[in-house]
């Protein structure tokens, strides 16, 4: 009995002068109740910190050409552990998809729980030619559908090729930026933001990026999903 008085900080001062055995079991069950509202206390708090986002977009989303753990969602999570975020990514990235094909899944995909949206697509339509009006309308009713659910955005830009001509590539570069400010995003200009281009960043496809080329993306990415995480809380 002494050894669970010590166990619990059970002392005959904090007993009081009264040490007949209700007083006594009543004390220890005081003790023990308490523990287990904190335990259940901390757990809730850690609960509400857990962070779980998806990350929802094309190839470049979904690590091609990749082993998982060299992939964006994988680099990302683990940086993001590393600065002291409870956080899981969900990798819904699908290689080739086009604004068309997320907005056809992208329902589907929220019927999840999740705490925010990574928002990354139109690479493929641009090089498709699709018109901007059809990618701007898109991705502008992708976005409606996810704020209706409540969750922040992080929208990440892509740019058109240049050899489809000024009035192509400047309307579409301008969608991302438009649409940014119509729904208060978080927004990260261009998602290959020192990658395109660079053959020491890229695989050989000269598209994708290399493992080196994902660590740099989710470098200069990660203050922009620090602003992401903070709407969340």
């Amino acid at each position: 009995m002494q050894a669970l008085f010590a166990t619990y900080g059970l002392t005959k001062s904090n007993l009081g002068v009264c040490s007949s055995r209700p007083l006594i079991v009543a004390a220890l069950f005081a003790k023990i109740t308490c523990g287990v509202i904190l335990l259940a206390t901390l757990t809730a708090a850690q609960a509400d910190n857990h962070v779980r986002l998806v990350a929802f977009g094309d190839s470049l989303i979904a690590g091609y050409g990749l082993p998982v753990e060299d992939g964006f969602v994988a680099q990302l999570e683990k940086a993001l552990t590393e600065k002291g975020h409870t956080v899981e990514i969900f990798n819904a990235g699908v290689s080739g998809d086009t604004t068309a094909g997320g907005l056809d899944r992208v329902d589907w995909v929220l019927s999840e729980q999740y705490s925010g949206v990574i928002l990354h697509l139109g690479h493929n339509d641009a090089f498709r030619g699709i018109p901007v009006d059809v990618i701007h309308s898109n991705l502008d009713a992708m976005i409606a559908s996810i704020k209706q659910r409540g969750l922040p955005v992080l929208l990440t830009g892509a740019m058109a090729p240049r050899n489809l001509g000024a009035d192509y590539y400047l309307a579409f570069d301008a969608i991302y930026p438009q649409l940014a400010e119509k729904h208060d995003l978080v927004f990260y200009p261009f998602f290959l933001e020192g990658v395109a281009t660079n053959p020491d960043l890229n695989q050989d496809d000269g598209i994708h990026p290399n493992q080196s080329g994902v660590a740099y993306i989710v470098e200069q990415l990660l203050p922009y999903v620090d602003q992401l995480i903070e709407r969340i809380k």
